[in-house]
């Protein structure tokens, strides 16, 4: 394993404002290696064509990167077939393509949908609408002290009129790993089917579908290395068998006559139009990096350098940490405040410095309505973060409070 992990990235061999750039906005999405970036170029230099609809080399050299993808796809996800590889823009997507293909043709009045208070709007709004149009209604999972789902609530809120329970595997807030096992066998338990958004887990820890038994899991490729607009939707066959398509038009179809269509099988009933073949190669070589890198060593890093900034915050005053500070129950995301300072004047003067980070309600307002607070910062990391760059973090924090006149307060 090379020393220097940030020499793959050529975004982050920059400097701003001064400063050699820092970046900790992982959670929102990740910076690409030189094989990724090269893997995208590669295609559109050479082999840029239709999949799937043409009879000449070029198609046929586009249709095997993108199918080759899917196999990469599967393999790193422990999928049993390649029919079970939906690919969409993004996790949020593919969370759409669930409520409105299953939940609105499943879910009937007097059902109820489970979801958590911690997730992203992606993962709640689209239910939302699913409950008004069919009459259901909507039931939300709470947290405890840590953030992490408790198991009373697992207990008493998946009943026998739950249908559908969609949670996160890890908040992208909080960084808190929700206990999914146990959600999915309850969930089961009572013949509900059971949705993992894993858009903040499966870039950081392996996540085998078999295993799980999760009925379907999102994830999005630009939070694992992989360049924007590429996203995967897996599925239990069975399941994706019985559900219409989402989106139509060309290459989902068998047959069309004047006034009806019959769809083609899986997966591209649910891949309707011209496909991102540039993204699937670059998601391929994303996986291919990852499963270089080894996702145990990702998850050590992760959980080093989570640690060692939870003891370096903690150091500071006026810093709030939110959430667990136990490391074997969060990923490497970490939400806080600077006493009396907005989040988004903290990060502006971060940014003076050079270094990235998120400021916001990061797409998850009903939970900061939950722990009583507007907005966080929030600091993620990834596989080439450093210590060095948790110390300059530490530094300027130090610093926000006297930058907006609080003297050495």
């Amino acid at each position: 394993m090379k020393n220097n992990i940030k020499a793959d990235f050529p975004t982050l061999d920059q400097v701003v404002n001064g400063h050699r750039l820092v970046y900790l906005d992982n959670a929102a999405t990740t910076q690409k290696p030189i094989s990724v970036i090269k893997a995208v170029e590669d295609y559109y230099n050479s082999n840029n064509a239709n999949p799937h609809r043409g009879a000449y080399t070029l198609s046929m050299k586009a249709t095997e990167i993108y199918e080759n993808a899917r196999a990469v796809v599967k393999n790193f996800i422990g999928a049993k077939k390649t029919r079970e590889i939906i690919f969409t823009k993004n996790a949020t997507e593919s969370l759409n393509l669930l409520a409105y293909s299953y939940g609105m043709h499943f879910i009937k009045e007097g059902d109820e949908i489970v979801i958590s208070i911690a997730e992203h709007h992606s993962n709640l709004v689209p239910w939302q609408q699913v409950v008004k149009a069919k009459g259901a209604t909507l039931k939300y999972l709470y947290l405890n002290e840590e953030g992490i789902i408790p198991d009373k609530e697992i207990a008493e809120k998946i009943t026998e009129r739950t249908k559908i329970v969609s949670v996160t595997q890890v908040s992208n807030v909080l960084g808190t790993i929700q206990p999914v096992e146990q959600i999915i066998r309850k969930a089961h338990s009572v013949g509900a089917i059971a949705i993992i958004d894993a858009a903040q887990s499966l870039p950081h820890q392996k996540v085998n579908v078999t295993e799980l038994d999760a009925d379907f899991i999102v994830f999005s490729g630009h939070k694992m290395l992989a360049p924007m607009g590429i996203g995967v939707l897996y599925g239990k066959e069975e399941l994706l068998e019985e559900m219409p398509p989402f989106l139509c038009g060309g290459d989902m179809i068998e047959y069309v006559t004047e006034q009806d269509t019959t769809f083609a099988p899986l997966p591209y009933k649910f891949e309707g139009g011209t496909q991102n073949v540039g993204g699937a190669a670059g998601l391929a070589a994303a996986i291919e990096y990852l499963n270089a890198f080894s996702m145990d060593r990702i998850r050590q890093i992760e959980e080093e350098l989570t640690d060692y900034a939870i003891n370096k915050l903690s150091e500071i005053p006026h810093i709030i940490l939110h959430g667990t500070k136990d490391i074997a129950k969060k990923a490497g995301v970490l939400s806080f405040h600077v006493e009396d300072v907005h989040p988004h004047d903290v990060a502006t003067i971060l940014d003076a410095s050079g270094i990235a980070i998120r400021a916001g309600h990061h797409c998850a307002e009903p939970l900061m309505r939950y722990m009583k607070i507007n907005a966080t910062c929030r600091a993620s990391f990834y596989l080439y973060n450093t210590k060095e760059d948790v110390d300059r973090l530490a530094q300027a924090l130090a610093s926000v409070r006297r930058w907006l006149g609080y003297g050495s307060k």
